[in-house]
């Protein structure tokens, strides 16, 4: 039989093959518009749908069982953001804690607090320590007042609690890790506080140094008017929220003041109060003294019994009523009670922190988000565009002054941002009213000091509030001066590139780098100078080289046009994002393995057993197996 011949499809001559090939590389192959995807800004705000149906669908039933859900919905939104707001105290509690005698200590040595670069890395190690501005405060002002500080010398030092107070936020942003966007723009809204604060502190602290202008205008200011000791300021948080704190932890913070002012009686005082009413009882009591010269001014002085009595004035303090908080009879060390309450109150900060976000991407759908998002991100029309940003921030005055701390009110609007109901150039105006609104807080505590303490503790306030009026007119006035948003933005890129770098981040910036700063200080300014002038002529020049990068490469020789002829760790994350991913994986595993491996060999154990006894039973019950079978294995075997 005749073998068919196989048709195949003709091939084109190899010149007319070889020229396709070079057309094909060289043109390359045109893609639809329907096909290029569409590079979306990770920076846009995100549509919140709505999944559900329409209002005019619903019959009556299904009407009023959405009002009835959304009025649930919003109650358990403002009990969330009231154990929010306590779980913020609390853990303002446990910092000071387990580090307020430490802040005090820190406090003590006066001739490093001369030097303003060490006054500043200590005001915010210090409000890091108890994550309160205003406990900080206090105590530079204590200090001043019992004249162990000069005003001029506690003005770093307010600057460096300007930025310790923006370390609240940064951690709230921190516990929305889990979506990459909202991560994004949660961690940069945090931080666009933090950049602020530290641009102006670059800026301002020098100038202060130099010409001292924050020094002058508040005293000028102070001289100028004959300011009467007034009420104390309305402290309208406190009142919502103590029912709840002090059932938990009730502190006497006047003992870190008393340690910054050095009484060696305070180091042994525990920061728990135990008492919660007491009452002081004056008695004029006989005492004896060494000569007549030590008697008492006014006082009656004798002599009896070859010894010389004089009267004086003591006060005691009686005990009358304990506190309630569940503290009160552990008998627990300082350290233990605030590791304990760290731990609680970071649960419930995180917890709380889950749910008002799922929450509010539950209730902000549809026609409600695009009202929301349209009032608090719309600029006014054309001429008076502005005019929004400056009433955004004197709505974040207000509302910090309402709530009397900046730390709640930013911590607040920082999972906003990450939902995306509150855009981050939005966000920026609000951070700056928030640092305005906690100063004329502060303002009106100053006025309800005593007499003797209220030029002292005003003029300081009044430091704090033109400083942060100056970082003002230096960073948003003008579009292009509004450098924290871009920087903010670019470390929100990072973050969610490389999550670990945010914990890197924090441990950083409010940690180790004031620590390395302090010490460089206490050695001496020589050292401080030594160190850190090359140090910064560094960083200059590397933001220099990579500003020119991408302005304008051609001015550059051609190794510096990139940074790829370094180690690539010195200009890449990826070699580090290796480390850290390979060193939690061998954690996780270690860790876990144990318990799996331990899991997984007794059911493989088990699986064996089975297994054989299936074997034994089927070898004793099958009629199949022969004694000829058995002299096959046999032989086998052998």
């Amino acid at each position: 039989m005749a073998r068919l011949s196989e048709t195949r499809p003709a091939s084109p001559p190899p010149e007319l093959d070889a020229e396709l090939a070079r057309k094909d590389a060289s043109d390359p192959e045109p893609q639809s518009k329907e096909s290029e995807p569409e590079e979306l800004d990770p920076w846009d705000l995100p549509e919140l749908l709505d999944s559900g149906e329409k209002w005019s669908d619903l019959d009556t039933k299904g009407k009023v069982l959405r009002v009835i859900k959304s009025i649930a919905k919003f109650i358990i939104l403002l009990g969330l953001l009231y154990v929010f707001v306590c779980s913020l105290d609390i853990l303002s509690s446990a910092f000071q804690l387990v580090g307020g005698k430490a802040a005090g200590d820190i406090f003590q040595d006066n001739a490093v607090l001369s030097n303003p670069v060490a006054g500043l890395v200590i005001g915010v190690l210090v409000t890091v320590l108890v994550q309160s501005s205003s406990t900080s405060s206090s105590i530079v002002v204590s200090m001043v007042s019992s004249g162990l500080l000069e005003v001029k010398s506690a003005v770093p030092i307010i600057m460096g609690a300007n930025i310790g107070t923006s370390v609240t936020n940064t951690i709230v942003a921190v516990m929305q890790a889990g979506d990459r966007n909202e991560f994004r723009r949660a961690f940069a809204g945090a931080t666009v506080h933090d950049f602020f604060n530290w641009l102006s502190v670059l800026v301002l602290l020098p100038l202060e140094v130099a010409s001292g202008y924050l020094y002058k205008l508040t005293k000028l200011i102070i001289d100028s008017f004959n300011i009467q000791t007034g009420a104390d300021a309305p402290d309208i948080l406190k009142v919502i929220t103590e029912p709840l704190t002090k059932n938990i932890i009730e502190l006497d913070t006047s003992v870190i003041r008393d340690i910054a002012t050095g009484d060696p009686a305070a180091r042994n005082k525990s920061l728990i109060r135990i008492w919660c009413k007491t009452e002081k009882i004056t008695n004029l009591v006989n005492i004896t003294v060494p000569g007549f010269a030590n008697c008492t001014p006014g006082a009656l002085c004798w002599e009896e019994d070859g010894q010389i009595w004089t009267q004086e004035n003591q006060t005691e303090t009686n005990n009358l009523e304990k506190c309630t908080h569940m503290f009160v009879y552990a008998g627990l060390p300082d350290l233990a009670v605030g590791l304990i309450l760290l731990a609680l109150s970071l649960l419930a900060l995180c917890t709380c922190l889950i749910l008002i976000v799922k929450l509010l991407n539950s209730m902000l759908k549809g026609q409600v988000a695009v009202v929301i998002k349209k009032v608090l991100n719309t600029d006014f029309p054309f001429p008076f565009a502005w005019v929004t940003g400056y009433i955004a921030i004197l709505v974040g005055a207000g509302m910090t002054f309402i709530v009397q701390s900046s730390s709640v009110f930013t911590s607040a609007i920082t999972p906003l941002v990450g939902i995306g109901v509150i855009s981050i150039e939005r966000a920026y105006p609000l951070t700056l009213g928030s640092n305005i609104g906690t100063t004329t807080t502060a303002i009106l505590a100053a006025l309800a000091s005593p007499g003797e303490t209220l030029a002292n503790s005003l003029q300081i306030s009044l430091c704090h509030f033109f400083f942060n009026i100056s970082g003002i007119l230096l960073w948003y006035p003008i579009p292009f001066t509004r450098i924290p948003i871009r920087l903010a933005k670019a470390l929100g890129n990072r973050t969610a590139k490389y999550r670990w770098f945010a914990a890197l981040y924090l441990i950083l910036i409010f940690l180790l780098f004031p620590l390395l700063v302090l010490g460089l200080s206490i050695a001496g300014w020589q050292v401080l100078v030594g160190v850190g002038v090359p140090v910064v002529v560094l960083a200059i020049a590397v933001i220099v080289v990579n500003i020119m990068q991408k302005r304008c490469p051609r001015f550059l020789p051609s190794f510096l046009r990139s940074w790829d002829f370094l180690p690539k760790p010195l200009h890449s994350f990826k070699p580090w994002d290796k480390v850290v991913t390979s060193g939690m994986t061998f954690c996780r595993t270690r860790c876990c393995c144990c318990c799996k491996c331990c899991k997984e060999e007794e059911k493989d154990e088990e699986k064996d057993e089975m297994k054989t006894k299936d074997k034994t039973l089927e070898m004793y019950d099958n009629p199949a197996l022969t004694i000829e079978d058995e002299a096959k294995v046999t032989a086998t075997h052998l």
